[in-house]
């Protein structure tokens, strides 16, 4: 192969890799997930790395005790966290590939322990 045509391949390649990670941080940017206690009394909304978005207690939540309602938005929060970490390994997985060292360590950052392996 000669040096133009590997330059032309080599700028085919670094432009489809490109267009995977500006796809990938497009699909990043939307990831949020929204999760509800089994009672209904406790909805949260966090983004990938579990950063509370957005809480809401509805009229159950007042029967609660403080102790109950934290435990219910931990456990909820939880829940929401688990299920926006999984997009956003959806979205990255293609681009960085499934077994590669960089999604052990995304894995390891946005999973629970146990859901890393």
């Amino acid at each position: 192969m000669d040096g133009e045509r590997w330059l032309a391949s080599y700028r085919g390649r670094l432009s489809e890799i490109g267009a995977r990670a500006a796809r990938a941080q497009d699909a990043l940017a939307c990831v949020r997930a929204t999760a509800s206690s089994r009672d209904g009394a406790v909805t949260v909304t966090v983004d990938p790395a579990g950063a509370l978005q957005g809480l809401v207690l509805s009229e159950h939540s007042a029967g609660l005790s403080r102790a109950q309602l934290a435990t219910a938005v931990l456990a909820t929060a939880r829940e929401a966290h688990a299920a926006a970490a999984r997009q956003a390994h959806a979205a990255v997985a293609p681009l960085i590939g499934e077994d590669s060292e960089a999604m052990r360590v995304l894995r390891s950052q946005l999973l629970d322990p146990e859901e890393a392996r």
